[in-house]
């Protein structure tokens, strides 16, 4: 049994071999053949590549202060970005910068072109820069920013969804898609400016009925792709609390620059 156990594994590796050699994978951000060691569908350069957000951190919204250190800063300054978040909302955390070389084709490939297995992934480097995130949390609750039903179908899938259930998968939490959804549909925040943004999703979420007890109480975790302004994040948050939610913390993969960040 031993060894047929030991040919049988021996087989399978000389096949993956062949099977490379001969149709070799490609990473889908740089294009160049994947190594050997490279599990997923971007290569281990790519995911080192990434920009990740820069130490030290404001506590609570997680973005960089390099800009604005504490030290130079009057006491009475808020962080600005802090600002921009609902109040209830007690910690935001992000992986990376966006837009960038690394980040973007890999946000485009989970969001519109239906490779939702890089979603695990991401959610393994959510989970390495932002664990606070769970603190205080016995069974993460992980609610996705829904999408429009026309937009649903035209794609088949939400990106944020597939976050959220990678998110629960590694942390022993579960995922709800189903507590929150769009009222309305709203056009892309991509081309909008802040106050448009705002306009644009007010009150175009909310909590059915039915699906307000699984939320009662509890402290929820939204999960969306980018943080921007925080606008839309800001919306769902509203609903949330609205529908019984306690308390909200955001987690995204990606973080666009404020003017203070860019270079």
């Amino acid at each position: 049994m031993v060894l047929r156990a030991e040919l049988t594994s021996g087989w399978r590796r000389v096949s993956r071999g062949a099977l490379e050699l001969l149709l070799p994978r490609a990473c889908l951000v740089c294009g160049g053949a994947m190594d050997a060691a490279d599990s997923g569908l971007a290569c281990g350069r790519c995911w080192s590549r990434l920009p990740l957000l820069p130490k030290p951190w404001c506590p609570r919204c997680g973005h960089p202060q390099a800009a604005h250190p504490a030290a130079h800063r009057p006491a009475t300054t808020a962080c600005r970005v802090c600002a921009q978040l609902h109040p209830q909302c007690t910690i935001a955390r992000s992986v990376c910068w966006v837009p960038h070389a690394a980040s973007s084709p890999m946000l485009a490939a989970l969001k519109y072109q239906g490779w939702w297995a890089i979603a695990d992934a991401m959610a393994e480097r959510m989970v390495r820069a932002g664990r606070e995130v769970l603190e205080g949390l016995e069974r993460p609750v992980f609610v996705p920013v829904p999408l429009a039903s026309g937009r649903l179908r035209e794609r088949g899938f939400n990106q944020s969804a597939h976050l959220a259930r990678a998110l629960a998968a590694r942390t022993g939490g579960v995922a709800l898609d189903a507590v929150l959804v769009r009222t309305r549909a709203t056009v892309s925040q991509t081309q909008l400016t802040p106050g448009e943004r705002l306009v644009n999703v007010q009150s175009a979420f909310a909590v059915p009925v039915l699906r307000r007890a699984a939320i009662r109480g509890r402290s929820l975790v939204l999960v969306d792709d980018v943080l921007t302004t925080g606008a839309t994040l800001n919306a769902c948050a509203v609903a949330l609390l609205d529908g019984g939610a306690s308390q909200i913390r955001y987690w995204t993969f990606g973080r666009a620059r404020s003017d203070a960040d860019r270079p």
